[in-house]
């Protein structure tokens, strides 16, 4: 097993900074109507692999459909740099595509069909619980 990874990122402007532990090297890109939108990439990680450094108060919550989900953005530049996903509510979703540097070739990405969420969910919980965990842990 690889050494966890350490890295900083943040929104646009800069206001939002935060750090992340990353244990795995794996993103899911979801087709969902909000993911397609954002262009997010999926890095779920435990609260204490998160760390908020800066801007907590820069960010605004935005929430549909169940309002379980909790889409964190920047007010200054609207970037959606992590949030609280329905699927894992008491974990962060970071987005890779706002962690500093070039390290998105570092990441596979597995492609989740979200669109069609309800049918396809478990496909995200049973990967929790596998060898092949495709969330970081």
């Amino acid at each position: 097993m690889q050494k966890p990874s350490t890295y900083a990122g943040g929104c646009h402007c800069g206001a939002v900074r935060f750090q992340v532990k990353v244990a795995r090297h794996e993103a899911v890109d979801c087709n969902c109507s909000i993911c397609r939108k954002k262009g997010f990439l999926h890095l779920i990680v435990p609260p204490e692999d998160f760390t908020l450094l800066a801007g907590s108060e820069e960010l605004t919550t935005y929430t549909f459909n169940t309002s379980t989900a909790k889409h964190l953005f920047c007010r200054t530049c609207g970037i959606h740099a992590f949030y609280r996903p329905r699927s894992h509510p008491n974990d962060f979703d970071v987005n890779v595509r706002c962690l500093d540097g070039d390290v998105l070739a570092k990441f596979q990405i597995t492609p989740f069909n979200g669109s069609q969420w309800e049918e396809n969910i478990d496909q995200l919980h049973s990967e929790l619980n596998s060898d092949t965990n495709i969330f970081g842990r």
